[in-house]
Order: structure tokens, then C-alpha cells, then sequence
């Protein structure tokens, strides 16, 4: 499909992977339906759309876990612009803490967010385009998805959650012969978003983005390449390649290697930080920001070292795997 004028809607558009998706998508000639509960950040997200050779943006503040606000959504944006060529699901949030000490309301409020709006913006976005007979539906997910990790439970089954369902929408496409609607499936890595600065969070530790780090922008440039070639599943960033890979070779020795990870590098052990709901339930004030304050030189070297490291792990893991048999 042809990226230029397509008519794009966008969840979770008001920072992190989502705007700068929005902003990729408009440099690129595309009107885009911008969607997130903040309407500061969405206007603040359109301003920057619209300065990128005339793309038209269209702001509709929307709550994912409500399917009548999602359906709207899709409404509004066919009324505008007469079709929906590219859904892209992206709305997130996340809670750290030990299993057993997560509320479970705030348990329940990343699974609403993470899958049930992933599931309401696929039944509108699938509804217009099965009418229209072509489209890709984007669903971003994580390596989280494929890797787990502790103290972000809900996050993980989510990503896990997401994979799934679009592995079966696929299939149910198949069997109905939809050959030009597409579904695809994104996991970055790390990324640098506000989403850590906006988690929930009962660890008592500060949540810092666990190196190595890569940029939103990245993550929104292998989604608009998916308008152009369709994959049904793209790992974003080399490390997450990497892990993706040796977890089918070595899960058990990965699934250990990730709990130290998040240990030692992904809670501050110098910042402590209080209990709290985080954006669970309210949205976060402010007009909002792709990139979370994690780039930078510091974060280029640790990103380095930490890729080097966790290589020679699970190279050096799975050697040993080989010599016992």
C-alpha cells in the first residue's frame, strides 16, 4: 500500500511510540486522527502534524476501554476523511510492583487499556475496512510480549495478550478471504517514552528505562515501513532481535538473565519512589512528549555495554547448552 495520503488513526497518540507515529506518519503526507484521553497533548501533537507539509490532523480526545468512544473515533475519522487506510494501536500504560502487592484495581485497569482498547480499536478499525475491502491494522506490543519479566505482570500478559489476538485475526482473515486487509504485529524494546516516568508503581524503587535504549522515532519508522510491506510480526532494536531469538534457543537461561536485568537496571536502587496510581487512572497533565529523557550519550554507552553484556551471556549460556549435549 502506498504510505503517502493515507488516512491513519493513531491510539495512545499523545506521547511516546504513538506520537511520534502521528508525526512520521505526517512528514509523510498523511492525514492522521489523532486519539488519547489528553486533549492538551493531542492539540500540542496536531500543531506538530500540521507543520509537516500541510498534513491534516484531526483531534478525538478518546478513552480505549470505552467501545462507544472507540467507535466514534472510527466514525469521526471516516466522516472526515471518507476511509481508514491504517489503524495503529498504541495505546499503554504499566504498573511495577511485587504480584502481591499490585492493586488489583490498577492490575485490571492495565489489562482494559492494554488489551480491551487493542480489541475495540480492531473491531472498528476491521469493521470500516472489511467494508472497504483493503487496510493494516498495527498493533504494537513488546519484546515483553515474547519475555517476560517480574514486577510488571499485567504489562507482560498484555503484550503476550496482543500477539495472540492478532495471530488470530490473521487466521479469521485468511479463512475469509481478505487478502488486502493486514494485521501486523510490532515489539520494540526499550524504548525512551514518558511511560516510565508514568507507571504505577509499588516497588518502592524508582523506574528507569532498562538499557539499551532506542528512540520512539525508530519504532515509528518500522510502522509506516508496514504500510509498504506488511510483516505479521517486527522486533524493534538489535537487542530485542537478539533476546527474541535466544529465548527459543535458551528460554530458561534468557527468563534468568531478564530477572537480573530488571533487578539491577531497570529500578533505580538510589532514587526510592512512593506508592502511587501513576496515569492509570487519570491521565497525566501537560501537553505530553514523545521521548522520555532517556537518550543522550550516557544512555548511547550504557546501551553499548549493556548489549555487549547480555550477548556475551547468552552466547556464552548457550555454548555450555551444546556441550551438555
Amino acid at each position: 500500500m502506498r504510505v503517502r495520503d493515507s488516512v491513519v488513526v493513531i491510539t495512545g497518540a499523545s506521547s511516546g511510540i504513538g506520537r511520534a507515529t502521528a508525526i512520521a506518519f505526517a512528514r509523510k503526507g498523511c492525514p492522521v486522527v489523532l486519539a488519547a484521553r489528553r486533549e492538551e497533548a493531542l492539540e500540542a501533537v496536531r500543531q506538530e502534524c500540521e507543520r509537516h507539509r500541510g498534513a491534516e490532523a484531526l483531534v478525538v480526545p478518546t478513552d480505549v476501554t470505552d467501545p462507544k468512544a472507540v467507535e466514534d473515533l472510527a466514525r469521526r475519522a471516516v466522516q472526515r476523511f471518507g476511509r481508514i487506510d491504517v489503524w495503529v494501536n498504541a495505546a499503554a500504560v504499566t504498573v511495577f510492583g511485587p504480584f502481591r502487592e499490585v492493586p488489583l484495581e490498577d492490575f485490571r485497569k492495565v489489562l482494559d487499556v492494554n488489551v480491551m482498547g487493542y480489541v475495540h480499536g480492531a473491531r472498528a478499525a476491521l469493521r470500516v475496512m472489511c467494508e472497504q475491502g483493503r487496510g493494516t491494522l498495527i498493533n504494537v506490543s513488546s519484546i515483553v510480549g515474547v519475555v517476560s519479566q517480574p514486577y510488571t505482570h499485567a504489562y507482560g500478559m498484555s503484550k503476550y495478550a496482543i500477539r495472540a489476538l492478532s495471530a488470530s485475526l490473521r487466521q479469521e482473515l485468511l479463512l475469509d478471504k481478505a487478502k488486502h486487509i493486514h494485521v501486523c504485529t510490532v515489539l520494540p524494546a526499550t524504548i525512551d517514552t514518558p511511560l516510565f516516568e508514568h507507571a504505577a508503581n509499588y516497588t518502592g524503587r524508582k523506574p528507569v528505562a532498562m538499557p539499551p535504549v532506542y528512540s520512539p522515532e525508530r519504532v515509528a519508522r518500522r510502522i509506516v515501513d508496514l504500510v509498504r510491506a506488511p510483516r505479521r510480526e517486527v522486533v524493534v532494536g538489535p537487542m530485542g532481535r537478539s533476546m527474541v531469538l535466544e529465548s527459543r534457543l535458551a528460554p530458561g537461561l534468557v527468563e534468568r538473565m531478564m530477572a537480573q536485568q530488571v533487578d539491577k537496571t531497570h529500578l533505580s536502587r538510589k532514587e526510592p519512589a512512593p506508592a502511587g496510581h501513576g496515569n492509570l487512572h487519570v491521565p497525566a497533565p501537560g501537553p505530553g512528549a514523545a521521548h522520555g529523557g532517556w537518550g543522550g550519550r550516557r544512555r548511547t554507552a550504557m546501551r553499548r555495554l549493556a548489549t555487549a553484556t547480555m550477548l556475551a551471556g547468552v552466547v556464552a549460556g548457550v555454548a555450555r547448552r551444546a556441550r551438555a549435549h
